[in-house]
């Protein structure tokens, strides 16, 4: 089992991120993004897209999504 982060920094991140992606980044459960990812963007939601069934996430949208938060 894997014991260390691998996406310690919003650099490492890659520039389309999956909720697993996110989850780790932020330490928390990919059921908690998922909740966060169906909420509307107006709504404290992640703004995303779809792919298929998969959901995905660009970087920017993300970073400024995380900068909202911190205000």
């Amino acid at each position: 089992m894997k014991t260390t982060k691998e996406y310690m920094t919003l650099e490492s991140l890659p520039d389309i991120l999956e909720v697993k992606h996110i989850a780790q980044y932020l330490s928390i459960s990919k059921r908690r993004i998922y909740e966060l990812c169906h909420l509307s963007p107006k709504h404290g939601g992640i703004p995303n897209f779809s792919i298929g069934a998969s959901i995905r996430v660009d970087k920017e949208d993300f970073k400024q999504w995380l900068a909202q938060k911190k205000k």
